[in-house]
């Protein structure tokens, strides 16, 4: 499957964060979303600041202040796909409701799709994960920034322990119920 070849075409297009913490296969997932739907795709990564990609690959674990401007970022790029009604897939961590609130603030109503698993699978993805500037080591300081989603959150909140095209399946699932 190419994502110029959609197999579920569909589906009405939406706004798609992927998000969770480190390790939880946002990457895999919507690189999965954008093969089914065709829809585009960012890496919310690599939208951070230099400085932000420096001080996480020191060991250093980002404060909210450092986060804003990449979190602009990813909303500027959510603004870009929803003027242009494209859809839109974009990987990013969004750990606290403030931070998905910021990427809701100009009217936006992504749904974001919340990847979690267990600690143990999130660290042993973390050590054999190659060519990531974040280490295993700020796992810890994520766990303790994350706020789950809240009910009143437009959210779909997915096991990632399952494999990678279940994952994907129900996901394209619930986008067609829609």
């Amino acid at each position: 499957m190419s994502p110029t070849q959609p197999v579920a075409h569909n589906i009405p297009k939406e706004l798609l964060v992927v998000m969770g913490v480190s390790g939880s296969g946002k990457t895999t997932i919507a690189k999965g979303l954008q093969n089914a739907l065709g829809w585009p795709f960012q890496e919310g990564d690599s939208l951070h600041p230099a400085q932000n990609v420096a001080k996480m690959a020191s060991g250093q674990p980002l404060t909210t202040e450092d986060r804003w401007p990449w979190l602009i970022a990813c909303r500027t790029w959510l603004e870009q796909c929803a003027t242009q009604q494209t859809g839109g897939i974009l990987t990013c961590s969004a750990l606290k409701r403030d931070y998905r609130d910021l990427l809701r603030a100009t009217g936006l109503t992504p749904i974001f799709i919340y990847l979690h698993t267990s600690t143990d699978i999130l660290l042993n993805r973390l050590k054999n994960r190659q060519g990531h500037y974040m280490p295993a080591s700020l796992l810890p300081s994520q766990l303790e920034t994350l706020e789950p989603p809240m009910p009143d959150e437009r959210t779909l909140t997915i096991d990632s322990a399952t494999p990678p095209p279940q994952t994907i399946a129900e996901i394209i699932s619930h986008l067609s119920r829609r």
